[in-house]
């Protein structure tokens, strides 16, 4: 196999041109490789977010942290600087950016990345995170992935 399609095939999807999917995205990645506490997601959530960034930063925390106890193994994520998605990347996004309008599917899709059962309480929070996002006019809600 080729480097091209080595590359394709483990960053298969390309980051929304979304603002407010590529904040969300910053964050996992962040945190996902220096921990819930991470500096730059929160000067990134400050920046885009002004003096509400606390709410969705605290639940994108409670999510990572939640995913992270409940997921059978682990979730691919790629570095923060990369231009293209892991697909457990792309599927998050289309959780976050469905929960709104299609919540039962949007739990499905969860379960599926997380390898469990019933993602029905990681979906509040992932509720949570979204109606935070669009509330501070960054709504998840037209992502495609």
């Amino acid at each position: 196999m080729s480097a091209a399609n080595t590359l394709a095939a483990a960053l298969p999807v390309l980051q929304p041109e979304d603002a407010g999917a590529r904040l969300l995205l910053f964050g996992v990645r962040q945190m996902g490789a220096h921990g819930l506490h991470d500096a730059c997601t929160a000067h990134a959530f400050v920046t885009a977010f002004g003096k509400g960034f606390q709410r969705p930063l605290v639940l994108l925390r409670a999510l990572m942290a939640e995913m992270s106890a409940a997921s059978i193994g682990p979730i691919q994520i790629a570095p923060w600087c990369c231009p293209r998605m892991t697909g457990p990347e792309a599927t998050l996004l289309e959780v976050v950016a469905g929960i709104r309008k299609h919540p039962v599917r949007a739990q499905m899709l969860l379960a599926d990345l997380l390898g469990i059962r019933d993602a029905a309480g990681i979906g509040f929070t992932v509720h949570a995170l979204a109606n935070a996002f669009a509330d501070l006019a960054l709504p998840l809600d037209e992502v495609a992935a």
